[in-house]
């Protein structure tokens, strides 16, 4: 196996410098020269110079010099062909990465579509990851789009404003996308150009100005965010109520991170759904699945909070329950969801 490249360097600088010690001390005791002479006449003879002092030498020392030529001929091919081969695994490596990436991206349906990778976009990313759902990165700056390689996220160098590079990231099968680049006029322009390719794509925008949410909702939007926001209510909340606050991030964080790993999903009710019309008494989804419905949302948009053993979701209605993703799936083909 190719040793890393910092490891090819430290070999490398390693057997360079036995070579100039290795050098200054044959120098040293052969000829009898001074530590600096003979340093020097060392450097002469690695480089290929050859001027004085090796014009001085004796024949022991023209026999040392000869048999250091060689030794240094030897550290030169190695340091030539090890960044050679150094340079050829990163291009290959880069190649062949960016094509499986694009493989990845040609395959994604019902994905999700992150435009930005800065600390906002970096935190959807995660979360989405965390997960196990399938989602693209939109990021301009390469820099930026670099973490997203590291992490083997799927990631698209380019303007996500722009048409060829949203259809790129297949937003006619997308479920949905977020904007989270900093600029408000960005997000503004994204959501423009997103709602008009998938006109039923759910857009979940950030706003960094209070003015800039109606802005974005008038470009398309379908929910607006603002990070300020959000933390001014999440430091209220953990002033005023920490523990309900610290059982909500327990709730929602991975299994990894400490948490009990829940999610709230809304699934929709079919017409011909084993639970259209049935009470929640009478299928009973905590005891068959370990879910808790936490309300109906009924297809006018009403939703009804805590509906009981008694309430009944009708076909078109959609179930807002809470659970973990297994339980939830279960939950989801049990309806029949589409």
């Amino acid at each position: 196996m190719p040793m890393k490249l910092r490891t090819r360097g430290t070999v490398i600088f390693l057997l360079l410098a036995a070579l100039i010690a290795a050098g200054t001390v044959g120098f040293r005791v052969i000829e009898g020269w001074s530590w600096f002479q003979s340093f020097y006449g060392t450097l002469m003879t690695i480089s290929t110079i050859g001027s004085s002092p090796e014009d001085l030498l004796s024949h022991r020392g023209r026999v040392f010099n000869v048999a250091l030529i060689f030794a240094g001929l030897l550290v030169v091919g190695f340091a030539v062909g090890s960044v050679t081969v150094a340079v050829v695994e990163f291009e290959l490596s880069s190649f062949f990465g960016r094509r499986r990436m694009e493989k990845e991206i040609a395959k994604l349906k019902n994905h999700y579509i992150i435009c930005g990778a800065g600390r906002v976009g970096r935190r959807i990313a995660s979360e989405i990851a965390a997960r196990h759902l399938p989602f693209v990165i939109i990021e301009k700056d390469p820099a930026r789009a670099q973490w997203a390689q590291d992490q083997n996220f799927p990631v698209i160098v380019g303007d996500a404003s722009n048409e060829t590079v949203l259809r790129q990231a297949h937003i006619d099968a997308a479920r949905g996308l977020a904007s989270a680049v900093t600029s408000d006029a960005q997000n503004v322009y994204i959501a423009l150009t997103a709602r008009s390719l998938a006109p039923d794509l759910a857009i979940v925008a950030r706003a960094s100005e209070e003015d800039a949410e109606s802005k974005l909702i008038k470009a398309g939007a379908t929910a607006v965010v603002s990070p300020y926001t959000f933390a001014g209510q999440r430091i209220a909340r953990t002033l005023m109520r920490p523990r309900v606050q610290r059982f909500i991030d327990t709730a929602f964080s991975p299994l990894d991170e400490g948490g009990l790993d829940l999610q709230v999903e809304e699934l929709r009710v079919p017409a011909k759904s084993a639970m259209a019309n049935q009470t929640l008494g009478a299928v009973d989804p905590g005891r068959r699945f370990g879910v808790i419905i936490l309300a109906i949302r009924r297809q006018d948009g009403r939703v009804e909070f805590n509906p009981g053993r008694e309430g009944a979701a009708s076909p078109g209605d959609s179930l807002i329950a809470i659970g973990e993703a297994n339980q939830l799936k279960a939950l989801e083909t049990f309806l029949g969801a589409d």
